[in-house]
């Protein structure tokens, strides 16, 4: 999964000397909180952000036409050309061949057949079509064709996210209890029978309100990625879990976790990314009233067309 938040430096500076430090200045850090929410929307409503997601279509090995035309395989929206062309899965992943006439580009460029290398490649293609892209992504040696929309107008009218009240102390101090070697995880996502596998170094364990308590902790580059659920799932935030990252500690396994922080999937907002899900053992049994809400009316429904 890709890091989607920034800690800034006077929150990397309180999560190396604790929250109870001398000093703390608790508006300093409600201010830092409310400035990351303004970048989680920002980043969000970017072109290449998760609102403007239209389509997500798993494919077979075979052919799928595509384009406006509804006796297309794959439909896509009316103000686009009838057929743009054709998706071929193999082996070696999902070539695209261009319908004669249609205007297809890459990097700016027109192309007419090529290789859509996919999300787990070192150089992604990403394709477009007047204001529409596409590009595959890869799980569990499964394609899929991941369609956005540019002008998509529910990234217009989307917002404001909705939080709990800031609380520092939902900013807690944690140990990471590494295990012998790392292991795989095996974790459900929304998509039924897909996988999502991450390497673990460990279990985190902190305290709250006086009890002590553990998550599976995921490794993401540098840092920890957390999918945790609580009990707040069954009616503030959204069902399925949120997610929220840490910096990886050193030696000593000492870091932070700062529930502040914690945020939606992206699945919060519409049906097409391949989210995780929290893991039974990563389901706090109590509540957790820190970070992103769970707002229905901020879900884009296909079906629905809002």
């Amino acid at each position: 999964m890709k890091k989607s938040i920034v800690i800034t430096g006077f929150l990397m500076a309180m999560a190396s000397c604790g929250q109870a430090e001398p000093g703390f200045d608790l508006a300093a850090y409600e201010q830092e909180v409310l400035e990351w929410r303004a970048g989680r929307l920002q980043r969000l409503k970017d072109p290449l952000g998760y609102l403007n997601q239209i389509g997500l279509y798993w494919l077979e090995e075979g052919s799928y036409s595509f384009g406006s035309d509804s006796g297309n395989d794959i439909r896509l929206p009316d103000k686009v050309a009838p057929l743009i062309g054709v998706f071929e899965v193999g082996e070696d992943g999902v070539w695209m061949t261009a319908e004669d006439g249609a205007d297809v580009y890459s990097d700016d460029q027109p192309v007419q057949r090529i290789l859509i290398a996919d999300d787990t490649t070192e150089a992604p293609v990403q394709i477009t079509h007047q204001t529409l892209a596409w590009t595959v992504v890869k799980r569990d040696n499964r394609f899929a064709v991941r369609v956005r929309d540019f002008e998509h107008p529910f990234v217009a009218t989307f917002g404001p996210l909705p939080y709990f009240a800031v609380d520092a102390s939902l900013r807690v101090p944690a140990i990471l209890h590494r295990y012998e070697e790392p292991r795989i995880a095996n974790v459900e996502t929304v998509i039924e029978g897909l996988g999502y596998h991450p390497e673990s170094p460990g279990t985190v364990q902190f305290s709250v309100d006086g009890q002590t308590f553990e998550l599976e902790a995921y490794t993401s580059g540098d840092n920890l990625f957390f999918v945790f659920g609580d009990a707040t799932n069954r009616d503030d935030t959204y069902g399925a879990g949120r997610f929220l990252y840490a910096d990886a500690p050193g030696e000593d396994g000492k870091t932070v976790l700062d529930f502040n922080l914690s945020y939606s999937p992206p699945c919060a907002f519409n049906e097409f990314s391949t989210c995780p899900v929290a893991s039974p053992r990563n389901r706090l049994p109590i509540r957790i009233e820190a970070g992103e809400k769970f707002d229905a009316a901020l879900h884009y429904s296909a079906e629905a067309g809002h």
